[in-house]
């Protein structure tokens, strides 16, 4: 299904590209941690990783109204949770991050909370993420820098944008064991919003 989401695009001329340079680590979890630009992020992780048993981290307006990608998220494996019940969210991604240690599946979050329309990082937010290291200590970190995905959409759905090249480009992994949270996550977050490409006009609209 997440190809023929992808190849879809090629229709006006779009296409998904992985860029990695590296090994990712097999047989352990694994978090993917990217930023997130549009719901054409999630489709792309799933089959680049499809060997790693990817299961998302999202909220729970997206379990209805999308084709295709709301059946995945409810039926996947994947955690919904409700931003607006901070504890019930927690309880939920401690729950998600056992089931994926026991299991040696992987997890695909996007600390921003919340899609960027052009292109220009969110702050991270530290608490999903830190309950995943938490609740999984032999999962790698594997940080992803997504760019263009959200000039696809940058008009809508209807007329989409033709001609786009949208990347996800893996950083170096490295294991959560022994690392100090803190150290971690500015790590993680420096290695994705280093390779983020930001057009001159959105620049100076910020």
């Amino acid at each position: 299904m997440n190809y023929f989401l992808i190849k879809s695009l090629l229709i006006l001329g779009d296409r998904c590209v992985l860029i990695n340079q590296y090994d990712i680590p097999k047989g352990v979890p694994l978090i993917f941690v990217s930023n997130h630009q549009s719901l054409y992020d999630i489709s792309p992780i799933q089959y680049f990783f499809d060997d790693h048993h990817v299961k998302f981290v999202s909220k729970k307006e997206l379990a209805k109204g999308f084709p295709s990608v709301s059946f995945n998220l409810r039926h996947g494996g994947s955690v919904l949770i409700n931003r607006k019940d901070p504890r019930s969210a927690l309880k939920a991604m401690k729950e998600f991050g056992q089931y994926l240690e026991k299991n040696n599946y992987s997890a695909s979050i996007f600390p921003e909370g919340t899609r960027s329309k052009n292109g220009i990082p969110k702050r991270f937010s530290p608490n999903g993420l830190k309950m995943l290291v938490k609740t999984m200590p032999s999962a790698y970190i594997v940080p992803i820098t997504i760019n263009n995905s959200w000039k696809i959409i940058k008009d809508g759905y209807w007329p989409m944008n033709i001609g786009i090249k949208a990347t996800w480009e893996v950083h170096q992994p490295f294991p959560v064991k022994g690392q100090d949270f803190d150290a971690l996550f500015e790590r993680v977050e420096k290695a994705v919003k280093s390779k983020i490409q930001i057009a001159e006009k959105e620049q100076s609209d910020c």
